[in-house]
């Protein structure tokens, strides 16, 4: 059995990487989000050719180890070049019935849903999580839309089983009611890749959401 199968099930913070914000480089960012236990992280790059991306995502599959699952945005072909353990596509990419029979049954399939049935479609078709956005206004993409708030957590986490990845605005300030709403995790790009010392922001990040989930009583009952 593939080791991210129990991991996927213990994720709290998920990075997601942006070499055009990034203050130190996005192999630093790995290396310190994972130094402060992030267990997930995925490779998101625009900018670099198909050939800076392979020699890329192979130091990030070192880095990433057995201590965190390692995804590449997008790109099917770079993920299989690299080793990584998966791959997160959106809605307008390759069908995922299509990701699945390229990946196989061993590799993650996640996939960005903006609503209730989008999340219903992706478990159906076999996604092994779902990113939910935006939660909140974001300008790191610039086409993500507008922001449906942390109360529509809540609306997929009851019709759903696989995990909720949170993404869209998420900060320090805000990331409380996301997880008490229901998201088993959050990706929260500029608080980090802009921050002076990543893995001490990670830690934060981890340590709050780890705090409301050992706690129950702090998260609203979805289910």
């Amino acid at each position: 059995m593939p080791f991210w199968k129990s991991l996927l099930n213990d994720i709290d913070f998920y990075l997601v990487t942006d070499s055009g914000l990034s203050r130190k480089g996005t192999l630093s960012d790995i290396k310190c989000a994972v130094a402060a236990g992030c267990k997930i992280v995925q490779y998101r790059e625009k900018d670099k050719t198909t050939k800076e991306m392979i020699e890329e995502a192979i130091l990030i599959r070192k880095i990433c180890g057995d201590n965190a699952i390692f995804l590449v945005n997008d790109r099917i072909d770079v993920a299989l070049a690299a080793g990584a353990d998966g791959v997160h596509i959106g809605q307008d990419d390759m069908p995922i019935d299509a990701a699945r029979k390229i990946l196989g049954e061993n590799k993650i399939i996640g996939l960005t849903v903006h609503d209730t049935d989008e999340a219903i479609e992706a478990e159906r078709k076999g996604a092994d999580y779902v990113g939910f956005s935006p939660i909140f206004d974001t300008t790191t993409k610039k086409d993500a839309g507008m922001g449906v708030g942390p109360e529509r957590v809540q609306a997929v986490k009851t019709i759903i089983d696989i995990p909720i990845v949170a993404i869209g605005g998420i900060n320090k300030d805000n990331c409380v009611s996301v997880v008490e709403n229901g998201a088993d995790s959050l990706v929260a790009i500029s608080a980090i890749v802009c921050s002076d010392d990543v893995r001490r922001e990670t830690e934060h990040f981890i340590e709050i959401i780890r705090k409301i989930k050992q706690n129950p009583s702090n998260r609203v009952n979805v289910k």
